[in-house]
C-alpha cells in the first residue's frame, strides 16, 4: 500500500464509507490463537473497556429461529470482530416533568419513555444510557396541530400503526414502513415554552405559596427563599415536624423580623391588573401549596372563595378549561376543587407553562399514551442541507421528543446508538457487565423461577480477549455450576479451555454443551473476516480439548457467505467431526441495519471483482433484499441457493455422523431437573 493510500485510510472509521479499523488486521495478545507471527500485522489496535452496571442480565427470546429462550451477554461489543437522530433543540420530557433540549441530555439522566401494559403503552421513567450526535441530511415533519420536528431520514416515530421511519428509502435498504399523510403520531403534541421567571412571575408565585398555606416540599421552600432573597428578605430554614411513627418529616421557613413579615404581606397583595407572568406564577405557587396529581387528574383545592376566584381567573387567562367540584364537609367551609380538563396534553401544558417546583406533583408515570391531540402527518419535507442531529439510548429504547414518542435502539448495530461505529468501535470500545454474576444469582433465587437452558454469549462472544481480565463469563459459570443449571455456549476463542475445570464436571451431570464457530478452514480468508479471533485450526483444537474432557460439543458453520466461504462447508463439517464434534448447525449470512453497508465496503476492499456476484446471491436468498428479518427464514434464507445449502449440509452431517440421533453418541437434551436455587443474599438456611 502506498503512503498516500495509507494516509487516506487513517482518518476513516467503522461504518458506511468509513473503512478504517474494521478491515485492518490487528496485533494479537500473548496467548496461542493459532496464527503464525508472519500472519500477524504489526499495527496494534487498542481496546477500550467501560464498566457497565447492568440492571438485568437474563434476556428472553421468542424467535422461532434460534434454539434457546434465554440468554446472557456478559459484554457489549466484541474484540473478535443506525443512527436515529433529531435536531439538538428538540425538547425531551424529563422524569421531573420538565423539558430539556436533547443536545443537553446526558447519560445517567432520567426521562420518560414508554412500556406496554395491557392494552396501552404507558409512560414510565427511563435512564439515559448514551448520547451522541452526527451530521446528516435532515427532514422536517409537520403535524396537524402545528408541531414540527426535524429528524434524520432513518429516525422512527410511534404511530397508530406502529413504528414508522421518517422516509421510505435509504441507500442499500430499499422501501420500508415510513411516515405518510395517513399516519397519526402518538403522544400529546408540542410542548409549550416555560414561563419567564421575571418580577411578576416571582410575585405571583409568592402570592400562591403564602396564601395557599399548605405543607410544602423542600423544592418549593428553596424557591421561596431564593425569591425573597431578591427583595433582601432573609428567612430561616428549619424542621417544623420531625419524622415519627405516622408522621412525616416537614420543613418550613420563617422571616426573622417584623418588618420582613410586613414586606412579605405587601408582596403578596392581589394585583389590580395581573399579567400573564403573574398568573403563571400564582398557579405554580398555589399548585405547590394546594394542588395534587393522581390517576390522571390535576386538581387545586381550597376553601377560601377569594382564592378560588383568583385560581379561576388565572386559569382562564392562560386558556385552561376546568371544572368545579365542591366537596361538602361536616363542619367549616366546603372544599372546592378545580380540576383541569383536557387530559395529559393539558396537564403537561399546565406543568410546563406554569413551572411548579415540587417534582412529585408532576409525576405522570402510568398514564396511557393516548390523546385527542391532532397529530396527523401533514408533510415530510427535506430541509435541504445536512445538519447536526442528536440522539440518545435509553433503557426503554424510546423517549418523548416534543410531545411524540420517538424510538432509539440497541452485536454491531447496537454500537451505533452509543455514538460508536458498528465497525471499528464494536471491536475496540467495549462494555463489561461486571455485576452479571450478581444479577444472575438474584434472578435464579427468585421464587417461582423455572430453569431452562441459558445461552451464554448469544449476541457477542463470551470468551473474547477482555474475558482474561474481567472473568465475567467464568463467574457466571460458577453460579450456574453451583445451582446445577444447564447452559450452552458458542465461541470462537481458545479461552474456553481455561474453564474446563468447571465445564467438565457440569458435563458429567448433562448440564452443558459448547459450540465452536468455524466459518472456513481457509486461513487467508479467516484472517480477513475475523482478524482478532483464533485461527480455524486452533478452533479445531478447541473441539478436541472439549471432547477429550467429556464436554459435549458441536460446530456452528457461520456465517456462510455465498460465493465466498460456502464451498468449504463440507470440509469444515468433516474436520469438526474428526475433532470430536457431535452436532452441527449453520447460518447463512444476515445483513441487518448498518451491517449491509459495512459488508459491502469490506467486499469492495478485499474482493472487488467478486463483490457484485456475492451481493446478487445474498439478495436471491433474502427475497430480493439485502436482509430478510422475517421469523422462520431469516437464518436459513429462501430460494434455490438456500435449498441447495440445506441439502449439502444434511448430506455432509449424515456422512460424518453429525446430528445423528440414532448413533451411540446421540446428543442428549440438557438436564433441568437438577436445578437448585441459590441462597438469597443474607438469608440463612433452616437445615
Amino acid at each position: 500500500m502506498s503512503k498516500d493510500r495509507n494516509r487516506e485510510t487513517l482518518h476513516l472509521r467503522g461504518a458506511r464509507s468509513f473503512l478504517q479499523g474494521r478491515f485492518e488486521s490487528a496485533a494479537r495478545e500473548s496467548f496461542d490463537d493459532g496464527w503464525t507471527p508472519e500472519e500477524r500485522e504489526q499495527t496494534e489496535l487498542k481496546t477500550e473497556v467501560a464498566i457497565e452496571r447492568a440492571r438485568s442480565i437474563l434476556s428472553h427470546n421468542d424467535s422461532p429461529d434460534v434454539g434457546f429462550d434465554r440468554s446472557i451477554n456478559p459484554y457489549r461489543g466484541c474484540e473478535h470482530g443506525c443512527v436515529y437522530c433529531v435536531l439538538g433543540d428538540t425538547p425531551v420530557l424529563m422524569a421531573d416533568g420538565s423539558v430539556r433540549p436533547i443536545a443537553d441530555v446526558r447519560p445517567g439522566d432520567l426521562l420518560y419513555g414508554t412500556a406496554r401494559d395491557g392494552w396501552y403503552r404507558r409512560y414510565v421513567k427511563s435512564r439515559v444510557l448514551a448520547h451522541w450526535s452526527v451530521i446528516k441530511p435532515a427532514y422536517r415533519i409537520t403535524l396537524e396541530d402545528g408541531t414540527t420536528l426535524v429528524a434524520g431520514p432513518d429516525h422512527r416515530f410511534l404511530t397508530e400503526r406502529g413504528w414508522k421511519y421518517v422516509t421510505g428509502a435509504q441507500q442499500g435498504i430499499g422501501r420500508r414502513a415510513h411516515l405518510t399523510r395517513a399516519n397519526k403520531l402518538m403522544g400529546v403534541g408540542a410542548f409549550v415554552a416555560g414561563p419567564t421567571r421575571n418580577h411578576d412571575y416571582r410575585l405571583g408565585y409568592l402570592c400562591g405559596i403564602v396564601r395557599g398555606d399548605g405543607h410544602l416540599g423542600v423544592e418549593a421552600l428553596l424557591r421561596v427563599q431564593d425569591y425573597l432573597e431578591q427583595w433582601q428578605i432573609r428567612t430561616r430554614h428549619f424542621v417544623s415536624q420531625r419524622a415519627t411513627a405516622g408522621r412525616r418529616l416537614m420543613h418550613a421557613i420563617g422571616a426573622q423580623s417584623r418588618p420582613s413579615v410586613d414586606e412579605i404581606r405587601m408582596l403578596i397583595e392581589w394585583p389590580m391588573m395581573p399579567s400573564r407572568e403573574w398568573a403563571a406564577g400564582f398557579l405554580a405557587g398555589i399548585y405547590d401549596a394546594e394542588g395534587s396529581y393522581s390517576e390522571g387528574c390535576l386538581r387545586i383545592c381550597n376553601t377560601d372563595r377569594v382564592i378560588i376566584e383568583w385560581i379561576e381567573r388565572c386559569l382562564t387567562e392562560l386558556g385552561f378549561r376546568y371544572a368545579l367540584e365542591p366537596i361538602p364537609r361536616a363542619s367549616g367551609k366546603p372544599i372546592v376543587c378545580l380540576r383541569v380538563l383536557g387530559g395529559l396534553r393539558e396537564h403537561l401544558r399546565f406543568f410546563h407553562g406554569t413551572d411548579p417546583a415540587i417534582v412529585r406533583k408532576r409525576d405522570i408515570t402510568g398514564q396511557a399514551v393516548k390523546s385527542e391531540a391532532k397529530l396527523g402527518v401533514v408533510s415530510v419535507e427535506p430541509v435541504g442541507k445536512a445538519m447536526r442531529l442528536y440522539d440518545i439510548t435509553t433503557e426503554t429504547e424510546d423517549f418523548i421528543a416534543n410531545g411524540v414518542v420517538s424510538h432509539n435502539c440497541y452485536a454491531r448495530p447496537s454500537h451505533s446508538y452509543l455514538e460508536l461505529s458498528p465497525g471499528l468501535d464494536f471491536e475496540t470500545k467495549l462494555f463489561a457487565k461486571t455485576n452479571a454474576a450478581e444479577l444472575l444469582r438474584e434472578t435464579l433465587a427468585k421464587q417461582g423461577y423455572a430453569p431452562q437452558p441459558i445461552a451464554l454469549g448469544a449476541n457477542t462472544d463470551c470468551y473474547q480477549p477482555i474475558e482474561r481480565k474481567f472473568r465475567i463469563t467464568r463467574q457466571i459459570l460458577e453460579v450456574l455450576a453451583e445451582c446445577e443449571h444447564p447452559v450452552t455456549l458458542v465461541t470462537k476463542s481458545a479461552l474456553v479451555e481455561r474453564d474446563l475445570d468447571i465445564l467438565a464436571p457440569m458435563a458429567e451431570k448433562n448440564l452443558v454443551k459448547v459450540f465452536v464457530s468455524i466459518g472456513t478452514l481457509d486461513r487467508e480468508l479467516a484472517r480477513k473476516l475475523e482478524p482478532r479471533a483464533a485461527s480455524p485450526q486452533r478452533r479445531l483444537d478447541i473441539l478436541k480439548a472439549l471432547s477429550g474432557a467429556g464436554v459435549p460439543c458441536g460446530v456452528m458453520v457461520a456465517a456462510l457467505i455465498p460465493a465466498l466461504n460456502d464451498k468449504t462447508l463440507e470440509q469444515v463439517l468433516e474436520a469438526a467431526a474428526a475433532a470430536g464434534a457431535q452436532e452441527a448447525g449453520y447460518i447463512i449470512m444476515r445483513l441487518p441495519h448498518e451491517l449491509k453497508e459495512l459488508f459491502k465496503e469490506w467486499l469492495a476492499v478485499h474482493y472487488p471483482q467478486r463483490a457484485e456476484h456475492v451481493i446478487s446471491i445474498v439478495r436471491q436468498v433474502r427475497g430480493g433484499r439485502d436482509n430478510d428479518p422475517r421469523f422462520g427464514t431469516r437464518m436459513s434464507g429462501t430460494g434455490n441457493y438456500a435449498e441447495l445449502i440445506e441439502k449439502r449440509f444434511d448430506l455432509a452431517c449424515r456422512r460424518y455422523g453429525l446430528n445423528d440421533h440414532g448413533a451411540a453418541r446421540q446428543p442428549a437434551g440438557l438436564d433441568c431437573s437438577r436445578f437448585r436455587p441459590p441462597a438469597r443474599s443474607g438469608q440463612m438456611t433452616l437445615f
